[in-house]
């Protein structure tokens, strides 16, 4: 089934119903919401970009985001999202890799394409040019779809720096969205989905269940995160629910006791895309009341492994609630979660291992990349990379990441991509990225650098080497010079003892 059904299926029901807002103000009801998205599909099949063929988002957090996605779904087309806050260079690498010939944006994102010399057709929806869409005869309902038919390619870096396709289903957004009301949260027409983190990566697929039940859509006008900005529409809306990085759950914390403000209109807060620290977790409970529940997802099982309920973020009368507050949660309905060792036998509960995962929310592969796939794709298995424990009850506690990965903020921050654009200085011969805790992002970047003999590290340089290539997040915030990385008998080099490093000089 073509998920873009549910979005048909609420518009015949409740044409009426309020369904998009930009900030406070109505920008399209269901029914204008449902017309909208079949003039996009209606448009990209006469482009020839019907069923099957990949069309871009490059696009900050708009109403017309919603738009396009739902009309490239009703087309039966595949929406390759990009988050909006990387390099052009970036960006066009994936259109690319992803053999997209058009690319919907926003007029700000459209000249950084332009610039990074991208092929493929733009279509700006803050331009004129978006009103031959807005003639076009719309689309009745959505194109018939297998369901195994690709809905989303989904692109998250891998360590070798390269983002990798993740293959996405219209059956494993089904999944994900039927797992939400079963192992998570419940949603009704009266509720409000608040947009303030990317639309390009989770918050960008938990809108269906919103759509499914007839429910609102809010896109801020400052088109991110401003504090004060959520808690004045959470409390004009009311039943707000939205989903937040962890860091942004401790900026909300802070902010709102500044301002002396309780989170009137919060209903739910879904944070996930990084490590919550206990006590930021148990401040925020304290502050804002049983609003927070968890979810634990990749882009290769999307939001779809664990979830902690609501009732376990804010229990603390179980004797375990503390250990609880610190996992994940537990499998969700749609998957199976075990423990594996290094040769993927499941290992006994409470044993540290590789998180691995099987089910129906788990990706066919990755998009033309069968050698990724075999790797990650073991036995029927999601190997995720992370490392995690199991307890008796079926809690799952991570304990490392397998990979490097820095997350910044909430976004992922690969270090050999930032290496690898490092090392293309010719006065730079070896550098090791890492990141370094950060009490406001969760983690920061940082670069040790040895430099070319005779040559002396030059903050500037580096800066704008980095500027220059790939997305200001990804840049080290700060630059160490050392005389040699220190390394193992292989030549690999030692990144516990970089982190060492920055433990000492804090």
């Amino acid at each position: 089934m073509n998920i873009a059904e549910y979005l048909y299926r609420t518009a015949v029901l409740t044409p009426e119903r309020e369904a998009l807002f930009w900030g406070e103000d109505c920008f399209a009801d269901y029914g204008g919401f449902l017309q909208r998205a079949g003039q996009v599909a209606a448009w990209l099949t006469a482009q020839g970009a019907g069923k099957g063929a990949p069309v871009a988002i490059f696009m900050k957090n708009l109403p017309d985001y919603l738009i396009v996605q739902y009309g490239i779904w009703m087309a039966g087309a595949i929406a390759v999202p990009i988050n909006a806050k990387l390099h052009g260079r970036e960006a066009a690498w994936i259109i690319e890799n992803a053999e997209a010939g058009l690319v919907f944006c926003d007029t700000s994102l459209a000249s950084a394409l332009q610039e990074a010399g991208t092929t493929a057709q733009l279509m700006d929806v803050q331009s004129a040019g978006y009103d031959a869409v807005r003639r076009t005869e719309p689309l009745a309902r959505p194109v018939a779809c297998a369901a195994q038919d690709l809905a989303w390619l989904f692109y998250t870096s891998g360590t070798t720096g390269r983002p990798k396709g993740v293959m996405i289903t219209h059956a494993m957004l089904r999944s994900m969205a039927l797992c939400y009301f079963v192992d998570a949260d419940q949603v009704t027409p009266e509720d409000a989905a608040l947009y303030a983190a990317p639309l390009s990566h989770g918050a960008g697929i938990y809108n269906i269940m919103h759509v499914m039940v007839g429910a609102r859509h809010v896109c801020p006008r400052s088109g991110g995160f401003e504090e004060a900005e959520i808690f004045a529409l959470a409390a004009h809306f009311g039943r707000v629910h939205m989903f937040a990085a962890p860091t942004m759950v401790k900026r909300m914390t802070l902010a709102a006791k500044a301002a002396g403000v309780t989170g009137e209109g919060l209903r739910s807060v879904v944070y996930a895309g990084g490590p919550m620290y206990t006590a930021d977790i148990i401040e925020a409970v304290a502050h804002f009341g049983p609003v927070f529940l968890q979810i634990y997802g990749q882009g290769e099982c999307p939001m779809g492994i664990t979830a902690l309920s609501r009732h376990d973020v804010t229990d603390r009368s179980h004797p375990n609630w503390r250990a609880r507050l610190g996992s994940v949660g537990r499998a969700q309905s749609a998957v199976e979660v075990r423990i594996g060792g290094a040769d993927g036998a499941e290992l006994e509960r409470g044993a540290v291992g590789e998180i691995m995962v099987r089910g129906d929310t788990v990706m066919p592969g990755y998009w033309k990349n069968p050698e990724a796939s075999a790797k990650t794709l073991v036995n029927g298995w999601l190997m995720t990379g992370d490392m995690g424990s199991m307890d008796a009850e079926g809690y799952v506690t991570m304990h490392d990441r397998s990979k490097d990965m820095i997350i910044t903020g909430g976004s992922n921050v690969y270090p050999r991509e930032v290496e690898e654009v490092l090392l293309e200085l010719p006065d730079v011969e070896e550098v090791s990225v890492v990141g370094r805790p950060h009490p406001e992002w969760g983690e920061d970047v940082v670069a040790f650098v040895v430099m070319a003999k005779g040559a002396v590290l030059d903050h500037v340089a580096l800066d704008a080497q980095c500027l220059e290539n790939i997305a200001r997040f990804k840049r080290p915030k700060a630059y160490f010079a050392l005389d040699e990385l220190p390394k193992n008998n292989y030549g690999k080099v030692l990144k516990t003892e970089l982190r060492k490093r920055l433990e000492e000089m804090s």
